[in-house]
């Protein structure tokens, strides 16, 4: 299945909301905003992709558990974007500093403001140049590091504020540099 992209007219433009009330009565599909408007309904991942991503969240989880330097969210977490998207990445990690500045209303909506770190994983049904926007998309709003991970290619894409992306081919683990001081993903839990 792909996604799905349900375009809005300006005249019925949602407020934050009622896209928030619509996510919460439509709990078994993961829908994200443009910051045009337009919704992307996106289907549950296959068993692979849920694994990988689950892997993943555990090892950024244990890694922040250890180092308690921020909170990790799943693909199930919502952010509002300075521009006005809605984006929920793969996995995604804030500083504490963040955490602790939003209200207890806050923390248990949309976070609003983009992520310090987020990973996406490219399932097989994904074309590869939305999930490159989305990551760019990102880091304009204040991501400071994102990985893109395509699976199909062996490839990760590194995106970091101020900078190009850089393409690894095959990397056999990733840093997550002074975003994520300490932080080594072994990428065995990707390639296999």
């Amino acid at each position: 299945m792909n996604n799905v992209t349900l375009n809005i007219p300006p005249i019925a433009k949602l407020t934050d909301e009622q896209f928030y009330e619509i996510c919460q009565a439509n709990r078994d599909l993961k829908i994200e905003r443009t910051a045009t408007g337009e919704l992307i309904i996106m289907p549950p991942t296959g068993g692979g992709t849920g694994k990988r991503n689950s892997d993943i969240n555990i090892e950024l989880g244990i890694w922040n558990r250890n180092t308690g330097l921020g909170i990790v969210f799943d693909s199930s977490t919502g952010f509002k974007l300075p521009n006005g998207a809605d984006r929920s990445p793969d996995a995604a990690w804030i500083t504490l500093e963040k955490w602790h500045n939003l209200t207890p209303e806050q923390q248990e909506k949309f976070l609003p403001f983009a992520p310090d770190f987020v990973i996406e994983l490219r399932s097989p049904s994904d074309a590869l140049q939305p999930l490159q926007d989305k990551m760019q998309e990102y880091i304009e709003n204040g991501t400071r590091l994102g990985w893109l991970m395509n699976r199909k290619d062996r490839q990760v894409e590194i995106y970091r504020q101020g900078r190009e992306k850089e393409v690894l081919n095959n990397p056999a683990t990733l840093s997550g540099e002074n975003v994520l001081p300490g932080f080594v993903l072994n990428m065995q839990i990707i390639w296999r």
